[in-house]
């Protein structure tokens, strides 16, 4: 089933742009940008590096298989 994707377009500390599920507790309510429905956090960050190419980043937390720092 598909879920709705959000990139925070304000940098964690690490420079990283993080990509999150709804309904994750470490999605920010501000700054972030609406980046549509997918089946995995794959497409999801996919997308995101269309704006931020080398930053984009899994949230640790409802997007691991896609977190790598």
């Amino acid at each position: 089933m598909a879920s709705k994707y959000y990139v925070n377009d304000e940098a964690q500390a690490n420079g990283d742009h993080e990509v999150h599920k709804t309904g994750c507790a470490w999605m920010p309510e501000k700054n972030r940008t609406y980046l549509g429905e997918f089946d995995s956090c794959e497409g999801a960050v996919t997308k995101a590096k269309k704006t931020y190419p080398r930053t984009a980043n899994g949230c640790y937390y409802c997007s691991n298989a896609c977190h790598t720092t």
